[in-house]
């Protein structure tokens, strides 16, 4: 597949020229719009619209091909899984002599499309986003700007962008099936919002390990929809406490919400693994240090992260790298 050619980043000159203004009025508008008359402001407002004007603090960096800083936004930077991949994406990009700006979309589209701007009037060269919603129109038009962009931790929903990703479905099989070998006929997931592709991809991982197990979802499975930190976790536990039948085996869409979940349990005096077992995902440091070691789905943090800026570094045609999770079973299940 040929990628179009990447449409050439407005200038303020070509700002200037639409709007029949000088390059210094141009600039006023954009520093001190006080000092230009009103109408001569919506000529230039018109004309930055038109063009999709940037403006652009590494313009002259990007003249010259000198541009080396890439930008990051991962959905919760508190979470150790996030911190991981990006330092894996700094020794890569600094192995190169490359930079790295880090931010988080706190699971916020809004938030994720300011971030993304202000990266470009900052003049990244490229960008590794781990996006929060299935849209990512806004990425591709970005892309088209002449940013490189990689999904990170994620598989790309369109041809056009690359993506470096763990099969989430994959891993939600892994935990679920672990969960109904150790004899646990009804699991508690606690996922977050389906609008967020992992989520939804370790949810349908578990309902395939569910049936291949010849059980019926719709009895075996109880799913509740939770913030992705430890708060969420114990405010899940909560909830399932309230219910009529807490289930024996609990999994937790990532390691942070299994923190919370365990946390709560043991304030209600459940044990673990005697009386729930608990599962959590990706395999952060601190999983094998609590006090009930956890069991969880390994992600390869560090593989993500250089492999997102091998990508944004070589650029060219779009690349799509899936890897493998594994489980690994510690006290928390077993």
């Amino acid at each position: 597949m040929t990628l179009p050619a990447a449409r050439r980043r407005a200038s303020i000159a070509d700002v200037a020229h639409l709007a029949g203004v000088s390059v210094g009025t141009v600039s006023n508008v954009l520093n001190r719009p006080d000092v230009v008359a009103v109408a001569t402001r919506e000529r230039v407002a018109a004309a930055i619209d038109e063009l999709s004007f940037v403006p652009n603090g590494s313009a002259r960096q990007l003249r010259v091909g000198s541009a080396t800083t890439v930008g990051t936004i991962v959905l919760d930077l508190t979470n150790p899984f996030f911190t991981d991949v990006a330092r894996g994406l700094e020794e890569r990009l600094t192995d190169d002599g490359w930079t790295l700006m880090v931010a988080s979309s706190d699971e916020d589209h809004d938030r994720e499309s300011r971030l993304l701007r202000l990266f470009e009037q900052h003049g990244v060269r490229g960008v590794a986003v781990v996006p929060a919603t299935d849209d990512v129109e806004h990425l591709v038009a970005l892309q088209e700007r002449g940013v490189r962009v990689v999904l990170l931790d994620r598989t790309s929903p369109v041809p056009e962008l690359s993506s470096v990703a763990v099969d989430d479905v994959a891993g939600g099989t892994l935990a679920a099936a672990h969960l109904l070998a150790q004899g646990h006929g009804r699991i508690a997931f606690v996922n977050g919002p389906h609008t967020i592709r992992q989520c939804a991809d370790r949810h349908a991982g578990v309902v395939a390990a569910i049936v291949a197990a010849g059980l019926d979802p719709a009895e075996a499975l109880v799913e509740v929809t939770a913030r992705l930190d430890a708060e969420g976790g114990e405010r899940a536990v909560s909830e399932l406490l309230a219910g009529d039948r807490l289930p024996s085996a609990l999994f937790c869409v990532n390691d942070l919400v299994a923190l919370g979940a365990m946390r709560r349990l043991r304030a209600a005096g459940v044990t673990v693994p005697e009386q729930v077992a608990v599962v959590g995902y990706d395999d952060v440091t601190f999983a094998a240090e609590l006090f009930t070691p956890l069991t969880s789905v390994r992600q390869p943090t560090h593989d993500l992260g250089t492999t997102a800026a091998d990508l944004v570094i070589r650029g060219g045609e779009p690349e799509h790298v899936m890897f493998q999770p594994r489980l690994v079973v510690r006290a928390s299940s077993s």
